[in-house]
């Protein structure tokens, strides 16, 4: 690798390569040199902004879970318009179309990246959380529009739908269609909508 070269931003081009690894190879192929080849810098670049690899690892999912910050607002947003079935269906297929799906697999292959996001996230799986949080959100915007039932809980229902729409992704090699994953919502939903 050339020395001496400028990196405009090695975190993000460090996290980027990252998640090209892990989305392509999978969670047994993530180490650091895998992660320096992809970026196509120095393997000292990783080590001179993180304290070690699981430190990389727990910035990596904490910064992917950041940018479903942006997602969770475009779906409240979308609240009373459209079909709640295809506002969810879209919502969840864009967050395990993502590398989220991926990121589920890396926490449970890696012991010491788990200690260290419980600083960060003491209670549930990092990715997966936010979505419920995502989820359950849109809901109660929902039912306070009328569109699903007043009596619905949807703390329990958007559980229910990230952990099936979970199942439904989990498969790397075989992506759901658009068919299978609204069929995967209506059926979750579809009792609770007015």
């Amino acid at each position: 690798m050339p020395t001496g070269v400028a990196l405009r931003d090695p975190r993000t081009q460090l996290f980027d390569a990252a998640e090209r690894v892990l989305l392509r190879d999978g969670p047994s192929a993530l180490t650091s040199r895998a992660v320096t080849d992809e970026a196509q810098v120095a393997k000292g670049v990783l080590h001179r902004h993180f304290t070690d690899f699981d430190d990389f690892l727990a910035e990596f999912v904490m910064d992917r879970v950041e940018r479903l910050d942006a997602q969770a607002a475009a779906l409240r947003t979308a609240a009373g318009t459209g079909t709640v079935v295809d506002n969810l269906a879209e919502a969840v297929t864009a967050l395990f179309g993502s590398v989220a799906v991926a990121i589920v697999p890396l926490l449970t292959f890696r012991v010491q990246l788990r200690v260290r996001l419980r600083t960060a996230w003491p209670v549930g799986v990092p990715v997966l959380t936010e979505g419920v949080e995502m989820v359950a959100a849109y809901l109660a915007e929902e039912r306070a529009l009328g569109r699903i039932a007043p009596e619905t809980e949807v703390d329990g229902l958007a559980p229910t739908l990230i952990g099936t729409a979970h199942l439904l992704f989990a498969d790397r090699d075989a992506r759901p269609d658009a068919t299978a994953v609204r069929k995967m919502t209506a059926s979750v939903v579809g009792p609770v909508l007015t």
